[in-house]
């Protein structure tokens, strides 16, 4: 063959089925296709053909030409041949994960759809925790709650869903993060635009093969059946009808719903048509589905057609990706697979290589990873509630995964996962442009939140190990087989991070099984619990359906005024919508425009007052409004009390807002303004408001940071406050587009939702933030800033609570009243105040530690008292033994009774004492000599079982422990089992 001799021609790490490339006399042409195939099979990802690679045959061109390309694929670099090939390299890959994106939204957005951002991972929706659907940013359109802004939408919506994380590595297709595509209409087009564009864009805009395409369609859906036929041409032996619990999408038990059509493809086409089955997971791929939301579900579960019939289709990226980039599974894709080979970099493991088991933990910590970093970007930073122990739980699994495949970051702290993590900020660029800009602070979370973790980890090894001894403590005594709980493997798993694998590694080590069954039935029950919070997109059609027809947005005037003539809209009392409310009554008002705010953006709603008169003058009817709500999208609702007459629907009311309370609400929220600026200037840019309360009295605002700040910033941020108050600056308020805002360097305030055009606060020179509230017209308003504290709510969250205005002179008096007050009682001036309480706390100490030695002297006089109740056990070494109660006293007491004992009674000796200090209280502690220790029996080990008979714990070390607990009625008992097990074991021992 022309071109050299090809033989022998190696490959740099190939995979295990080939270690050479054997010349075969084929024609150029073919024999480029075989490579691509080859090639193709092992690393389709980044499989890239050129045929400027290929030399002339006869001039030595081909094994140059292959040598190259082969580099290109298995080598960490390559130079490229040309300069034509440079240009290529840098064109987009028409089926790589951002094209694909880019290329849906441009499809739709050509057919009159407008394309939104993606929501954020935080829903503005209380009944779900995070987004787990791209229509949830919807859910109020589909409900009739809201007004439609557009009539057609499409976009491409970050999900998370941890519901099934057990199935994350294990499948080819369950992720935790996935982008949904989507194309939305609002009571426009249906069926028949939807399916006739889905088939579009599949085969056209895709290329996907149309005999590869297969259609499910609800079993009584003829409709969609005969579209995707008579119109679509899709054959009869290709659409499957499928019952409910496939194809009919349901939000719950009421509300919107409607049949589905869902399109999958076809990996196996060789197999035919006969028995085939969509759910077959090695064949089919299920990659886009169609909700036809026409009906509402009523509570007898009866079917009625919807006035507006919407289309919500979603469309999985990574699915899709799979598809048309030619790999095994969704995590070979270029969406996932630069992440899963930064992690085998780091573990020194080629994943091309790896067993199955390897490749299902590299899976997971690329999938993980990716969730991890969306979520802290979008606020959700790890704790033990709520979306923060999800985060928590996912670090926990990725950190546990990495540690079990030898995964190290390579610096002295030994945090991998932030080394990680920066791969996926690295593409994260056409998913949330945000992400790069929060890189810093998202990596310094995960550094803290590893770190932490190794070390619980290190306290469940320490557990495991008591576990261990436990039970085998607990199976010499029952004569069975040691066995370690499920509920205890649960607890190290789940609490502590501790890999199921490496607990039963270890327990068998130690001759101690564990039980598994168990271990499944807790996992079980969280599971249930988990699939319950996590996914289920609450949906109903409420009372409010019908009021949401009959009442527009309420038309906000308090900017301007705070006082305005309105009608009464609507009237609802507990819940239900009435013509009039007496004297007396709990309401709900609803009018066509207010001065009243409705509490949003942290700041909480206006107090006041609504007045109905009679002929310009006589007053007919008071009500004190207490707060006021948003509700079915802008609807503001004015909750308060009928104190005098009778309130009618259609009555002309005068709306008045408390004033003063107004000007408190104002002057707290511009001084949380200026506190995320003063906080940015002392502590850094990266820190960002995790939360805000505007209240009367004071303000609140959390802050993402971790460590507490230091009482010399405090006063820092404080200075720089009151300056800018000082200062007196005028407030600009201006209406503009989100881009404008956020090209201004507007900041967002923490899960507000925003639209096209927003409302920015610019304090000239200091702040300038997104916010539809209340605010002084100039800073010297605000009077005087004082911070009252600071503290952690959770990990990585800190709090500032503070006062300004009104509020801040209130604070001032209260304090300087409880300083006269404590002045008076101490007979001193202000200033020797701090000297006096010094000289006290001493004398306190100097009398405590008195009581305490007197305490000490008392027990061992009781020790001395009780040591003839020591008893002999052994025969070849005897043994002393005491067990005994110490009435009432406490740890350190009954400590020095035991030392005294030790001493008096001498080694060998094992000693157990027990006390009730104070109502609900038990202490223990064993001692036991040198000569007891070395025959195998530890203090530390010996007191936990009967510290949890009188429900607590405890330990310590070899000769010397101490426990605790919260039930003296079983102390009595515990004491006794404490003298019978000493017995039967140096016995043995002794004997």
């Amino acid at each position: 063959m022309a071109g050299g001799d090809l033989s022998l021609l190696h490959l740099q790490n190939p995979p295990s089925q080939f270690n050479q490339i054997i010349a075969l006399p084929f024609p150029l042409g073919i024999l480029q296709v075989l490579l691509q195939e080859m090639l193709h099979f092992f690393h389709p990802v980044y499989f890239r053909v050129d045929i400027s690679f290929w030399g002339e045959p006869g001039k030595g061109g081909l094994v140059q030409g292959i040598h190259k390309y082969l580099s290109c694929f298995f080598s960490a670099s390559v130079q490229p041949v040309t300069e034509e090939l440079v240009e290529d390299k840098t064109k987009e890959n028409p089926v790589s994960g951002d094209a694909i994106r880019r290329r849906f939204l441009e499809f739709y957005a050509s057919r009159s759809h407008k394309v939104l951002p993606s929501a954020s991972l935080v829903p503005d929706d209380p009944t779900v925790l995070l987004t787990i659907a791209g229509m949830l940013q919807f859910k109020p359109i589909f409900l009739g709650k809201a007004p439609r802004q557009v009539p057609r939408a499409t976009t491409a919506q970050k999900c998370i869903r941890t519901n099934d994380v057990e199935n994350v590595g294990r499948t080819t297709r369950h992720h935790t993060f996935f982008e949904m595509l989507g194309n939305f209409s609002f009571g426009d087009y249906f069926k028949k635009e939807a399916i006739q564009w889905a088939w579009e864009l599949s085969t056209k805009e895709f290329g996907l093969p149309a005999d590869r395409l297969w259609v499910s369609v609800y079993e009584d859906d003829d409709e969609a059946f005969e579209i995707w036929h008579d119109e679509v041409g899709v054959p009869v032996e290709r659409i499957k009808r499928m019952g409910e619990e496939d194809n009919f999408w349901t939000s719950g038990a009421t509300g919107p719903c409607g049949p589905c059509s869902e399109l999958y493809y076809d990996f196996h086409p060789e197999r035919g048509y006969k028995n085939t089955d969509l759910g077959d997971d090695s064949r089919f791929i299920e990659f886009y589905n169609l909700v036809f939301m026409q009906y509402n579900k009523m509570d007898d579960g009866s079917l009625e057609p919807l006035k507006q019939k919407n289309i919500d289709t979603g469309l999985g990226l990574e699915r899709l990706a799979r598809i048309l980039q030619k790999v095994p599974n969704n995590y070979e894709t270029d969406l996932i697979y630069p992440i899963i080979e930064r992690a085998a970099e780091l573990a020194n493991i080629s994943y091309a290589l790896a067993d199955d088991r390897t490749k299902m933990n590299l899976k997971i910590i690329g999938d993980h990873l990716r969730a991890i970093v969306y979520l802290i970007s979008d606020g959700v930073l790890p704790s033990n509630i709520g979306r923060g122990y999800v985060v928590r739980r996912l670090i926990r699994r990725a950190v546990r995964t990495g540690r079990l495949l030898g995964v190290k970051g390579g610096g002295e702290d030994e945090a991998f996962l932030p080394a990680i993590a920066e791969k996926v900020i690295e593409l994260s660029s056409h998913i949330d442009p945000d992400v790069k800009a929060r890189g810093h602070s998202i990596l310094d979370e995960l550094q803290r939140e590893e770190l932490r973790f190794v070390q619980t980890l290190e306290r469940g090894e320490k557990l495991l190990d008591q576990m261990l001894a436990e039970a085998l403590l607990n199976a010499q005594n029952s004569e069975t087989l040691p066995c370690l709980s499920g509920k205890d493997v649960f607890l190290l798993y789940d609490t502590f991070g501790f890999p199921v694998e490496i607990t039963t590694e270890v327990a068998e080590e130690r001759g101690v099984k564990i039980d598994m069954d168990g271990f499944e039935v807790e996992m079980e029950n969280q599971r249930r619990q988990s699939q319950a919070a996590h996914n289920v997109v609450k949906l109903a059609v409420e009372d409010g359906g019908d009021l949401a027809e009959n009442v527009h947005d309420t038309e906000f005037l308090g900017y301007d005024t705070l006082s305005a003539r309105a009608v009464v809209e609507s009237l609802l009392l507990n819940g239900k919508s009435v013509i009039q409310v007496s004297e007396g009554s709990e309401v709900e008002v609803l009018l066509n425009k207010t001065p009243f705010y409705a509490e949003s953006g942290g700041q909480i709603g206006d107090h006041g007052f609504l007045y109905v008169t009679q002929d310009q003058s006589k007053q007919t009817a008071v009500v004190e409004i207490k707060d006021v709500q948003k509700s079915l999208g802008r609807v503001f609702v004015h909750k308060g009390t009928i104190r005098e007459g009778v309130l009618e629907v259609g009555r002309e009311v005068e709306a008045a807002v408390d004033a003063k309370l107004r000007q408190r609400a104002k002057v707290h929220h511009s001084a949380t303004h200026l506190l995320q600026s003063a906080l940015k200037k002392v502590i850094g840019q990266e820190t960002s408001q995790a939360g805000s309360l505007v209240a009367f009295d004071r303000l609140r605002f959390d802050f993402n940071f971790h460590r507490p700040l230091h009482e010399s910033e405090l006063v820092e941020i404080e200075n720089l406050i009151n300056g800018w108050i000082g200062d007196g600056t005028l407030l600009q308020t201006k209406v503009m587009s989100l881009t404008d805002a956020k090209e201004a360097g507007a900041i967002a305030m923490f899960g507000e939702k925003y639209g096209e055009q927003v409302r920015v606060v610019e304090v000239p020179g200091v702040s300038m933030e997104l916010c539809g509230g209340t605010h002084v017209s100039n800073t010297s308003e605000i009077r005087a800033f004082k911070i009252i504290s600071e503290q952690g709510i959770a990990s990585g969250i800190r709090r500032i609570e503070a006062v300004a205005g009104e509020a801040f002179i209130e604070y001032i008096n209260a304090r300087d009243s409880q300083m006269k007050l404590l002045c008076s009682t101490l007979k001193v001036k202000a200033e020797e105040v701090t000297t006096r309480v010094d000289n006290l706390l001493e004398e306190l100490r100097t009398v405590r530690n008195e009581v305490s030695a007197l305490r000490a002297k008392a027990a061992v006089y009781k020790a001395s008292m009780i040591a003839s109740k020591a008893f002999s056990v052994g025969t070849s070494k005897t043994i002393r033994v005491l067990v005994e109660s110490m009435d009432d006293f406490d740890a350190d007491a009954l400590k020095s009774a035991a030392e005294y004992l030790m001493d008096t009674l001498q080694d060998p000796a094992a000693i157990i004492l027990g006390s009730c200090p104070d109502e609900g209280k038990v202490s223990l502690v064993a001692a036991f000599t040198p000569g007891v220790v070395d025959i195998g029996i530890q203090a530390g080990k010996f007191i936990g079982p009967i510290a949890k008979l009188c429900g607590g714990g405890g330990g310590g070390r070899p000769n010397f422990a101490q426990a605790g607990g919260r039930k003296p009625e079983n102390l009595t008992n515990a004491l006794e089992k404490a003298r019978t097990d000493l017995i039967l074991i140096l016995t043995e021992k002794a004997n």
